[in-house]
């Protein structure tokens, strides 16, 4: 069986039809012949190749009251992804070759979005001695990135081991950079909001100190580092610098960083409890100029699901973090697209190409052509939509965004040849 999109503007210039069979894009031209497919309209819609995600929490195994990764990749492919890679904060952590393989078979079984497992960089995310990184490489769930993302690798020897053992079978390190004794206790970002409110801040120097540490470290061993959300000016022009030495390193941003701000903190709503902390308007002006330059790679959601509990409390008892995965490009639209800042050959780049090539993948992030694997999303950017986390496809409601209407949505997914989202309802 066969699949004809019809009138699609592909990466927002030519317009013409899509036809998929067996895994792969077969056909691309105008006023093609339907034959025997299902023909789909995608007229006025952007094609992009499937998005990839490099920040992903899907919770499972341990947290499944907060998100499966049957929920979370139904939630992936409502937000136009077709991979997304598996933080490797769950309970228990995917610090072995048969936690992270027991997460890369979930996802087959979900099969909305290829799930690829991150692995932890210690032993339990204790920062006390290197997890088992060379077997999750070998591993059936073929691990090439590794985070201990919601705690930092704050010890700089370990950090240069875990580099160096890395290097040899070319993988990666993705650093959440904190420094963890100039943030105990944080609440927000330190600034004159935190001071106003009397939350307790998280000063830009604890993320900027550890790139700007790793960066060298990373320089020193010819090691590949990748910075986790980015979120303070400061950051994005180490990263800069860095580019300009030669060193090894890429960078994201997530959707939240380059969209809210500190302000919000004056609400007391946890839903903006995010860490690192949103910060000030110039850090987001900082941001989007690095991702309209390059500095920053790729956007990464950092979709982080809470149960209703962890977030309708007061502020200090509220869990970090926020939802992503079904508001991402349509909050890249907004932030990037509609100034002029990026255009959808850049969207394609920073949320597709990019991502899929320092995870190495081969089968994901490809050119929109005849041959190539058949991930695609299919945008439309004149159909505004209002956000309603208790509407979403993830398990949980804490996005950032609720009540908000974001100027565009995805309306149809492809992963492998498979329809998994059609007409902006996730394919049964």
């Amino acid at each position: 069986m066969s699949t004809l999109f019809t009138g699609a503007s592909i990466l927002g210039t030519e317009t013409a039809d899509i036809r998929i069979a067996d895994g792969l894009i077969t056909e691309i031209g105008t006023a093609l012949e339907p034959g025997d497919s299902t023909v789909v309209d995608a007229a006025g819609m952007i094609a992009l190749p499937g998005l990839v995600d490099l920040h992903t929490h899907l919770r499972q195994p341990g947290r499944e009251d907060a998100e499966t990764v049957l929920s979370g990749t139904r939630a992936a492919a409502a937000g136009g992804f077709t991979a997304v890679h598996a933080m490797a904060n769950t309970t228990p952590v995917q610090d072995t070759a048969g936690v992270v393989e027991q997460v890369a078979k979930l996802g087959a079984k979900a099969g909305y979005a290829y799930v690829q497992p991150v692995g932890a960089v210690t032993v339990g995310l204790a920062g006390e001695r290197l997890a088992e990184l060379e077997a999750m490489h070998e591993s059936r769930a073929n691990v090439t990135m590794f985070s201990d993302d919601g705690q930092c690798v704050s010890d700089p020897v370990l950090m240069r081991r875990a580099l160096e053992y890395v290097r040899s079978f070319g993988g990666i390190i993705a650093q959440h950079a904190q420094e963890p004794r100039l943030t105990e206790g944080a609440q927000m970002h330190e600034g004159n909001v935190s001071a106003e409110i009397g939350l307790a801040g998280w000063p830009a120097v604890a993320e900027e100190s550890i790139i700007a540490r790793d960066c060298l470290l990373a320089q020193h061993v010819g090691s590949r580092l990748h910075i986790l959300h980015v979120s303070t000016k400061g950051s994005v022009e180490l990263i800069r610098w860095a580019k300009a030495q030669g060193i090894k390193v890429t960078a994201e941003a997530t959707p939240h960083h380059i969209s809210l701000d500190h302000a919000l903190a004056r609400s007391y709503d946890p839903r903006y409890k995010v860490n690192p902390p949103l910060r000030t308007a110039a850090d987001i002006e900082a941001l989007k100029a690095g991702l309209a330059d390059g500095t920053i790679d790729t956007i990464g959601t950092d979709h982080a699901p809470h149960p209703t509990e962890a977030k309708d409390c007061e502020w200090a008892a509220g869990a970090f973090g926020m939802t992503g995965l079904e508001t991402a490009l349509a909050v890249v639209h907004k932030e990037l697209v509609e100034p002029g800042l990026l255009d959808w050959a850049d969207v394609a780049r920073v949320m597709s190409t990019k991502p899929a090539e320092i995870s190495g993948m081969t089968d994901q992030g490809q050119p929109i052509d005849v041959a190539q694997p058949a991930n695609l999303c299919f945008y439309d950017p004149e159909s505004p939509a209002t956000v309603s986390g208790r509407h979403q496809e993830t398990k949980s409601s804490n996005t950032p965004y609720e009540g908000m209407t974001l100027p565009g949505r995805v309306m149809h997914t492809v992963f492998r040849g498979r329809v998994t989202c059609l007409g902006g309802k996730v394919a049964e």
